[in-house]
């Protein structure tokens, strides 16, 4: 098994489906038609007729059903088809549907076992409902890398130094240090003391040093919540002075990635001109700086698994290697599950 089927994974955000425009995304090589049905809710279908595998997006999207655009089959939310031009509709006109729920502003999709759908494991990202629409950053960045190097990315943020100085970096190579697991999830965090704060946090901190601490909570496949807060140095931070920030990495196929992010903060809310500066240095940060250097990063892989490649590994991949032991575990005990499901 390549990918951990059994998990929610998002698949926009709410704003980019509208009620009379469907959306098309590929979520683990799966090619999936998403559209409104006429009460709000979201549903979604493979975008593959069953009879001549016709894209269902080139067709219509009416009445809370899909016409295959190519010979007229109709399918509801269910995927049942509910019109066959051609004669009677038999049972194995069926397209698959997929569990949909929308949920903190965005459309999570369950990629596994119908039978297996669980709520509670949808991730709690209760920090982007609680924060006014004028405090939230929120974006959308198609990557042609691996979903895992994305990770990676964000589980060392010691790249900031080097990627990212003129905006996010310059203290984290010689922060402090922690990476620890509680369940599934993996945690690492850095605390830069008495340092000299980046561009991004002087309007926390206009003047003289700061301690900065920041927190990256990873959970499975590559779902990533990182929490900052900037305090002079010395002063003891609360929790409303900190940031949190979604990074969520969801595998369109084995070498591009949908990455979604939500940045939010408790402070400065209402302040436009901190939200102008955040969202120039968010856009310099993800779209010019990590997203070429990651898709060069894949291309000089040239196909190899990681591990094949056999990485040097430093202390700084402390994060980044306990996630994806913890994932690989997870898709070796899913595997496990469904062989044994298979044998009876």
């Amino acid at each position: 098994m390549t990918w951990l089927r059994n998990a929610w994974y998002q698949a926009g955000w709410s704003s980019e489906l509208a009620a009379d425009a469907p959306l098309v995304r590929t979520i683990l090589d799966d090619p999936i038609l998403f559209y409104r049905e006429a009460s709000g809710s979201v549903a979604a279908v493979l975008d593959r007729c069953p009879h001549r595998f016709a894209p269902l997006s080139a067709g219509r999207v009416a009445a809370g059903e899909v016409t295959c655009g190519y010979h007229g089959l109709a399918f509801d939310f269910t995927g049942a088809c509910t019109r066959n031009p051609h004669g009677p509709v038999t049972s194995r006109m069926r397209v698959r549907a997929y569990p949909v729920v929308e949920r903190h502003a965005a459309i999570w999709i369950w990629m596994g076992d119908p039978g297996a759908v669980d709520e509670s494991k949808l991730p709690d990202l209760g920090f982007i409902d609680a924060t006014p629409e004028s405090a939230r950053i929120s974006g959308y960045m198609p990557t042609r890398a691996n979903y895992q190097l994305m990770a990676d990315n964000i589980l060392d943020l010691s790249h900031a130094d080097y990627l990212h100085p003129d905006t996010l970096g310059g203290m984290m190579t010689n922060a402090k240090s922690r990476t620890w697991e509680e369940g599934d999830t993996v945690t690492a965090e850095w605390l830069a003391e008495a340092c000299t704060p980046p561009p991004a946090f002087r309007a926390m901190v206009r003047d003289g040093l700061a301690d900065i601490w920041t927190q990256v909570v990873w959970s499975p496949p590559a779902l990533m919540v990182l929490g900052t807060a900037a305090k002079p140095a010395g002063v003891r931070r609360t929790g409303g002075d900190e940031a949190y920030t979604l990074h969520n990495m969801v595998p369109e196929t084995m070498t591009t990635t949908h990455y979604f992010f939500c940045s939010t903060r408790s402070f400065l809310t209402d302040d436009a001109e901190f939200s102008a500066l955040l969202r120039a240095a968010i856009t310099q940060a993800f779209r010019d700086e990590d997203k070429p250097m990651l898709e060069k990063q894949q291309a000089r892989m040239a196909g190899h698994d990681f591990w094949a490649l056999d990485p040097i590994l430093l202390p700084i991949d402390a994060g980044a290697v306990r996630a994806r032991r913890k994932l690989d575990a997870l898709i070796a005990k899913e595997a496990r599950a469904a062989g044994e499901a298979a044998g009876g």
